[in-house]
């Protein structure tokens, strides 16, 4: 039966005092207009207590605190390292906000490349007509002796690679992050997927040491989530490989009976995408943690996390 044209009877709605309502957004937490000259700090302290903006205080007081407790693990993709973020992430690991680094085998090359000449980033557009791309012969034929000798000495490809920049300072070395892992003692670890980077390309290139080698770096890493009690682990920049090799440790670390109780995790990229989403920030968390997610470009955020963190340590202090 077709209802009829009838209006709604409003007469018996009932309302409440606006007074009495709990509400989301509170005046107290509104931002506050910066005045010119204004510090990191009031910056910071200027930004409302809403949202996005109270995660991010939120994830610098957790790494500031979770240097003092556990550890602070982070997750570098490559576009970490060809936005130029190596300078901050390097004056984070010699402040003490960094435990250990674990990354993707394109990460080792675009740092490689930095120690060695200063400069990475090929235009991939301009170079694969032609067929050049990914054919820089230093970057062949050294990242993998780097890689195979360091294997062959029992090492892993991040320590391997760091430890070669360490002995041979190229001239570039000091905005490099694994040379200065490397005289900082900070452990990196490399998870390759093979055929990925452009050094599996090169005759140089061994399987054996790739394989062995990431498969070393992954049971170095999963000791690195295992000690993550109340600590924190940021995924920079990675969709797909250290979202999973995550996962993987924290299951790793959960059979053996570590609980990571207190965990903190957190993803930072210009995009929200599945993997990082499901097994950095919800997963490994449920009913145990937090998981928090930081949508934006690297080459802003990342320097601007890293001067919050430096200024929540220095409130700690």
């Amino acid at each position: 039966m077709p209802f009829p044209y009838e209006e709604f009877d409003l007469s018996g709605i009932r309302t409440y005092p606006l007074r009495s309502r709990p509400n989301k957004a509170q005046a107290e937490d509104f931002a506050r207009p910066c005045a010119p000259g204004s510090t990191i700090r009031e910056f910071l302290d200027s930004l409302p207590a809403i949202l996005a903006a109270a995660d991010f205080k939120a994830i610098a007081r957790a790494v500031a605190e979770a240097r003092q407790a556990s550890g602070v693990v982070w997750g570098i993709g490559a576009h970490v390292i060809k936005t130029g973020l190596g300078p901050v992430l390097i004056d984070l690991m010699e402040r003490g906000f960094v435990s250990a680094i674990a990354t993707n085998g394109a990460a080792v090359i675009h740092d490689f490349e930095v120690a060695l000449v200063g400069a990475t980033s090929e235009d991939v557009d301009q170079t694969l007509g032609p067929g050049t791309f990914g054919m820089a012969e230093e970057t062949g034929r050294l990242l993998n002796q780097a890689i195979t000798d360091g294997v062959e000495g029992g090492l892993g490809i991040g320590q391997a690679v760091g430890r070669f920049l360490a002995d041979r300072q190229p001239q570039f070395a000091p905005s490099s992050v694994l040379a200065a892992a490397a005289r900082l003692g900070v452990p990196v670890t490399a998870h390759i997927a093979i055929g990925t980077d452009i050094i599996h390309m090169h005759p140089a290139a061994s399987g054996r040491a790739i394989g062995e080698g990431s498969l070393r770096d992954f049971r170095y890493f999963a000791a690195n989530v295992a000690r993550l009690e109340n600590g924190v682990y940021i995924n920079c920049g990675s969709a797909v490989i250290l979202p999973e090799v995550f996962l993987k440790a924290v299951a790793l670390a959960r059979n053996r009976g570590f609980a990571l109780a207190g965990l903190t995790t957190v993803d930072l990229d210009f995009i929200r995408a599945y993997r990082p989403q499901t097994n950095v920030v919800r997963r490994p968390t449920a009913r145990t943690g937090r998981g928090y997610s930081l949508i934006g470009h690297h080459e802003i955020m990342i320097p601007l996390l890293a001067a919050a963190i430096v200024d929540a340590g220095s409130r700690l202090a």
